[in-house]
């Protein structure tokens, strides 16, 4: 069974820093790709940020030069280091693999406020 569980979300100034976890039972990281999507409210859910076992990265042209995602294969956790964060980036942010069908953790809230 899959599970993927958030977490690193909260409140912060624009300018700010997040550091986003994405950790996973039943599944290796490192075995395919993994990606990370938000949702602000009233949204669709977008891609942010994907990268492959292989280590090669995508990003979304909004958060292209400030978020960096990466994979730790010995926790077997992946993050979503996001710096210079602006209000825009507000929303629920999902970790999400797909294994043949589409996996999704519960979401973690960043808000990105004065």
């Amino acid at each position: 069974q899959v599970q993927l569980v958030e977490s690193g979300g909260g409140l912060v100034q624009p300018g700010g820093s997040l550091r986003l976890s994405c950790t996973a039972s039943g599944i290796i990281f490192r075995l395919g790709s993994m990606a990370w999507y938000r949702q602000a409210s009233g949204k669709e859910r977008e891609l942010v940020a994907k990268i492959t076992g292989g280590g090669r990265t995508t990003y979304s042209d909004s958060v292209k030069g400030r978020f960096t995602i990466s994979i730790d294969n010995v926790k077997n956790e992946a993050t979503l280091q996001m710096n210079s964060l602006k209000p825009e980036d507000t929303a629920i942010y999902y970790c999400n693999v797909d294994r043949g069908r589409p996996y999704w953790g519960q979401g973690t809230q960043v808000t990105v406020s004065s």
